[in-house]
């Protein structure tokens, strides 16, 4: 970075160009200069600059957040036009040949590579005569003239944050990091932007925050509310649910979703849910007599309850039983002979 009037510069060697990277260059380089610039010009850079344009270039929303911290107007220089900014680009051999050249076996580790280009920016590159100043040194004209002119540095520490754009699967959980966070349901085929913070997680749809979760390093966050109201009734139907509900039915209903939760009560709490919920269209007093019918059977499952409730013969008793309750046909049918039997039934 170089300020245009007075050529005081600041140089930060880094490994890698992400967006962590390029925020912390600037922020260094504000402090180094104990103020911030009204205004930068950088590269068009994917880092900087999502979509270059002439007229509403597209700002990375994590940089755009950076200068909207310390209060200053990013205007990328125009693509392919170095003459934008001079000021930077023609410094750059300087700073190859002067810095760099034939130090690489010196430095050690990146901290220290960054530590010394500090000591060369004040010792070497702004102590220097320069031409462009009638051989004042940068430092001297940044002191006379320059520094009085920047912003204040902002109070608060900036806090990096990333942004990320992700489509709503039908799960109705996006993936942020190695975590899964949920979003509300209507949400869904929708792509909306995740903040990810350093304790918290947003999203938002068309800049207007949806919800928040704490940041995990992996698994999954969930908010029930999220999902629809259905759903919710059924991840709020737990086994102390089903037995609770199943005791205000009836004892046989009750039977049957214990007899059901006995072995692998979560395997087997799909089918008590269901159980339960026949209540809701069978009405509670044939769901209980569905249920000792099924007792009786022996075979107490969801399947054998809703199949006696869909035929209708929970009021039936067993075969004898209903060989007696067989409605007889009248004594006249059968003939004299038996018409007159008395204490008989005719066969």
């Amino acid at each position: 970075m170089a300020l245009t009037c007075s050529r005081m510069m600041f140089v930060r060697p880094v490994i890698t160009m992400d967006m962590a990277a390029w925020v912390e260059c600037h922020i260094e380089a504000f402090n180094f200069f104990g103020g911030v610039v009204a205004r930068l010009t950088p590269d068009n850079l994917k880092t900087g600059v999502v979509k270059p344009d002439l007229y509403d270039p597209l700002i990375n929303k994590a940089f755009g957040e950076f200068a909207d911290h310390y209060g200053c107007l990013i205007d990328p220089a125009r693509v392919r036009k170095p003459r934008d900014k001079p000021r930077v680009e023609r410094p750059v051999p300087y700073v190859r040949d002067s810095f760099f050249a034939g130090r690489a076996e010196e430095f050690e580790s990146v901290a220290q590579m960054q530590a010394d280009a500090i000591r060369w920016c004040r010792q070497v590159a702004n102590a220097r005569r320069h031409r462009s100043l009638d051989g004042v040194t940068p430092y001297e004209v940044f002191c006379a003239e320059e520094q009085r002119a920047l912003l204040p540095l902002p109070r608060t520490t900036f806090e990096l944050c990333r942004w990320i754009s992700r489509k709503v699967p039908p799960d109705i959980h996006v993936k942020v990091g190695r975590t899964l966070y949920s979003v509300p349901w209507q949400l869904i085929g929708v792509t909306v932007d995740a903040k990810e913070r350093t304790r918290t997680v947003e999203i938002y749809k068309d800049g207007t925050l949806v919800c928040t979760h704490v940041r995990l390093e992996r698994g999954k966050q969930t908010n029930y509310a999220h999902y629809p109201p259905e759903k919710i009734a059924f991840f709020m139907r737990t086994p102390a649910w089903c037995r609770r509900r199943a005791g205000e039915v009836g004892t046989s209903t009750l039977a049957v979703v214990e007899a059901l939760m006995e072995v692998n009560a979560l395997y087997r709490l799909r089918q008590a849910q269901g159980v339960v919920g026949l209540s809701e269209k069978h009405g509670a007093e044939r769901l209980e007599r569905a249920c000792a019918k099924a007792l009786s059977t022996g075979d107490p499952t969801y399947r054998t309850v809703k199949g006696i409730l869909v035929a209708g013969t929970e009021d039936e008793g067993s075969d004898d039983e209903a060989k007696q309750t067989l409605p007889q046909a009248p004594a006249h049918l059968h003939g004299p002979e038996g018409l007159f039997v008395i204490g008989e039934v005719a066969q």
